[in-house]
């Protein structure tokens, strides 16, 4: 697979309607052509304390952001017709669904695939699947985990080795 867009959601508490940044990474004939990152107001707009511990963002960072259907707009031109690729897309797909329903808008059923799985079944024997771990035997150094451009980015990357 050499076209596909990457993309990780961050949530700001527990409800998947409550995606608070996104980051994209396209892949165009094997390569990273374009990223883009976006802070989103979330649905509720709330966060908890162990999900600003995961990713930093708080409620000051996204009070004045678009809402998704805006982001949407503007990123989704990246995605066109090709497929997406997740790090657990059941996740992330999960997302996407719970704010295109919350806003009511039409879900394109989009193509998904996912690294984590695809991880399991092609390397075993890692100490786990987490997206750290997975790129960086995939020779890619993921820094400053749980930003949504740079998960989307480490997601890329494993793509192009597992999916081959």
């Amino acid at each position: 697979m050499e076209n596909f867009t990457a993309i990780d959601f961050e949530t700001a508490n527990g409800k998947r309607t409550s995606v608070c940044s996104v980051g994209l990474v396209a892949v165009r004939e094997g390569k990273i052509t374009d990223r883009i990152y976006r802070l989103i107001r979330p649905r509720p707009n709330f966060y908890s304390y162990w999900t600003t511990q995961i990713h930093g963002l708080t409620y000051e960072d996204t009070m004045e952001a678009p809402d998704f259907p805006e982001v949407w707009r503007e990123v989704s031109p990246l995605i066109e017709n090709y497929p997406l690729v997740a790090h657990n897309s059941v996740f992330d797909e999960g997302c996407l669904k719970a704010v295109y329903e919350l806003y009511g808008m039409k879900y394109p059923e989009y193509l998904f695939y996912c690294t984590y799985r695809a991880s399991r079944k092609r390397i075993p024997g890692l100490v786990n699947y987490q997206l750290h771990t997975v790129s960086s035997y995939c020779g890619y150094d993921l820094h400053n985990h749980h930003h949504a451009l740079a998960d989307a980015e480490a997601c890329a990357r494993i793509a192009l080795q597992l999916f081959k």
